[in-house]
């Protein structure tokens, strides 16, 4: 395998996705096959039967970064506990050198003040999303608007131009594919 340089233009950082609670382990055989990987932890109190514990859970589970060219694609994908690498219309997502670093920076400040981040799920006006969880399960619609913690979609129908707003917390989302 060729070295890994990172003034190498072809190589950029991409998302693995993980079996569940695979992301260490995924982490650690990226780095012993020379890798240069980032799984963005966080200290969580754990409860114990006897004691209560501080435990490093990933950010966002399933999920490790590593940086790699197309042509080690392969290779990545044959690491035990890799399920596939994101893409997007087939084609691994890069994910920019500066989102890395602002992750870097979110963990650091999260370490130094004892600030739990949630993940939420990133959504922009237009995408078309569906309702995962409450009363509206299974509803489909469009991102209208963010207000805070809350979506507002449009579910309507095209055929007689009408339709209803709805709005959702943005945990009870996913997206669709395209």
């Amino acid at each position: 395998m060729r070295s890994h340089d990172i003034s190498d233009r072809s190589i950029h950082w991409h998302a693995l996705y993980t079996r569940a609670r695979h992301e260490k382990k995924v982490a650690a055989a990226l780095s012993d096959r020379g890798f240069e990987e980032y799984v963005p932890l966080i200290a969580r109190e754990s409860q114990w039967h006897d004691r209560r514990k501080r435990i490093l859970w990933p950010l966002f589970p399933g999920y490790v970064f590593a940086r790699f060219s197309p042509e080690q694609a392969a290779a990545v994908i044959g690491i035990p506990g890799v399920a596939t690498v994101v893409s997007i219309a087939g084609i691994p997502a890069r994910i920019p050198e500066s989102d890395i670093s602002n992750l870097r920076a979110l963990v650091a400040a999260a370490d130094a003040t004892g600030s739990l981040p949630e993940p939420e799920v990133l959504l922009e006006e237009g995408q078309r999303v569906e309702v995962v969880t409450g009363p509206f399960r299974g509803v489909r619609g469009i991102v209208i608007e963010r207000r805070g913690a809350r979506i507002v979609l449009q579910v309507g129908l095209k055929a007689i131009r009408q339709g209803v707003r709805l709005e959702s917390p943005a945990s009870a989302i996913r997206v669709l594919e395209e």
